[in-house]
């Protein structure tokens, strides 16, 4: 999102979401809704958005059709979500619960990103620091060395280098934007630690908060399953979590369905186990949603407090090393060969 995707950030989701559920609760209809949210939106780009779906409805559409269509804009959650909303008659349920994961999201990705400033401007220091005392440690023996051509060579060297930063950033972002990188970010999220752990929690969060209000909205179970697997935004994990779809189409009970799943965590089994023992499955699965998410923030804060610690072991080698090639050449230029 953002940069790297044309479709909307959780910044703009939350208050779209918000204010989507509000209108639809107080009992205002749903094209008088998306008019009302599309005038007050900062965005160009929502305010058309918004226009559009207002046509498509009008012309005979059901709200997450004009959302699927918007697929480009709005996130494939958000429109997995809302079509669960209308099938079950709880599309109030939906838009409130959608508005409070968006809200969570950006009070998370806020978090992470202050919690980023600091190693950013450890790496930031150590990279033009680290740079310009090498220089000056490689160069201060030749003959004729001058501060003043250093200073002017190292402004050089710098420019030349912000440059080609800038220049394979945008190259990433315009990648990004076509897709080419989603099997990359899809095998960091699978296989690589510490994200792998973050993803999957946050995966099996959507999944159990899905299903808990897809089973409020009356759905069938083997519907259920279908929509909240699709949810995970994860293909190895849909696959595994549908392996148990047969087991359920047979009359057999989630417990059973998800036996021998690799992917749920033992919480989440033994939530299903209680949930359909006391007859409050939803509430249990709720829970267990709500658990995952805890997680997800405990696994995110690990990942963290490990990159600071890595930050913090690179620029003590390079401090080391910069001390060692210093004492080296200057006591090579002292001491008599």
């Amino acid at each position: 999102m953002g940069l790297f995707s044309s479709r909307l950030s959780p910044g703009q989701m939350a208050p779209l979401c918000r204010q989507l559920a509000t209108s639809y609760d107080a009992g205002i209809p749903v094209l008088q809704s998306l008019e009302l949210v599309g005038r007050g939106a900062p965005s160009r780009k929502v305010r058309l958005m918004l226009r559009r779906m207002h046509t498509a409805i009008r012309n005979g559409a059901t709200l997450s059709d004009a959302a699927r269509a918007e697929s480009d804009l709005l996130p494939e959650f958000f429109v997995e979500v809302l079509a669960a909303g209308e099938v079950g008659g709880r599309l109030d349920v939906m838009l409130q619960d959608l508005a409070r994961y968006y809200e969570d999201e950006q009070v998370m990705r806020r978090s992470i990103i202050s919690s980023m400033v600091y190693p950013a401007f450890q790496l930031a220091a150590a990279w033009f620091l680290g740079s310009f005392a090498l220089g000056i440690v490689t160069r201060m023996h030749e003959r004729g060395f001058s501060i003043g051509l250093y200073f002017k060579q190292y402004a050089l060297f710098q420019a030349a280098s912000m440059f080609t930063l800038f220049v394979l950033f945008w190259v990433m972002v315009a990648l990004a934007r076509v897709g080419v990188f989603q099997y990359v970010t899809g095998f960091i999220k699978d296989y690589i630690w510490p994200i792998r752990p973050i993803t999957r929690r946050y995966a099996l969060a959507r999944f159990f908060r899905g299903m808990a209000l897809l089973i409020g909205a009356g759905l069938n179970m083997t519907e259920c399953m279908k929509r909240s697997a699709a949810l995970t935004m994860n293909p190895l994990m849909e696959r595994d979590l549908l392996k148990g779809l047969p087991v359920v189409m047979n009359g057999g009970s989630l417990v059973e369905a998800f036996e021998k799943s690799r992917t749920l965590s033992d919480v989440g089994r033994q939530m299903l186990l209680v949930g359909e023992q006391s007859g409050n499955l939803e509430a249990s699965l709720q829970k267990v949603a709500d658990w995952h998410f805890d997680e997800a923030r405990a696994a995110t804060r690990v990942a963290l407090t490990v990159m600071g610690v890595l930050i913090l072991l690179i620029l003590a080698a390079l401090v080391g090393f910069i001390l060692v090639m210093f004492y080296s050449r200057l006591y090579s230029g002292i001491l008599p060969e």
